[in-house]
């Protein structure tokens, strides 16, 4: 694992206790809402695709940030029914889930991008047909 890819999957992986430590704050405050906010819609789809084997080519970034926060909202209601279903959930719970879920993505390489496998990765455009 190279230097350059920690550099992006340790931030993700403290984003989401980054904004467990923010709802400390008091309610109505920007510097409560936006990290969490920012985290729930991005954070878990960022760790999910990101980082990829090599350098993105402007589609491939381009689609992982259109994917990203697909893929967290997806993520973030899936731990909300299940929270609800075995009537477990509050924000805490909420958080703390969805942080330890980003913690394990992060960890792992990430998820095929369709542009990464038709060339958008650096290399011998030819070789991505």
């Amino acid at each position: 694992m190279t230097f350059d890819h920690l550099r992006l999957r340790v931030p993700l992986a403290l984003a989401g206790w980054g904004a467990l430590a923010a709802t400390a704050l008091p309610g109505g405050s920007p510097l409560r809402w936006i990290p969490v906010s920012l985290f729930i819609c991005f954070g878990p789809g960022l760790a999910l695709l990101h980082p990829q084997r090599g350098p993105l080519r402007p589609a491939a970034r381009i689609e992982a940030v259109a994917l990203a926060a697909p893929l967290s909202l997806a993520l973030a209601v899936t731990v909300t029914t299940t929270l609800f279903l075995v009537r477990g959930f509050s924000a805490t719970a909420f958080l703390v889930t969805l942080a330890a879920l980003t913690t394990v993505a992060a960890a792992l390489p990430g998820l095929p991008l369709p542009a990464a496998t038709r060339g958008a990765v650096g290399g011998d455009r030819r070789k991505g047909r």
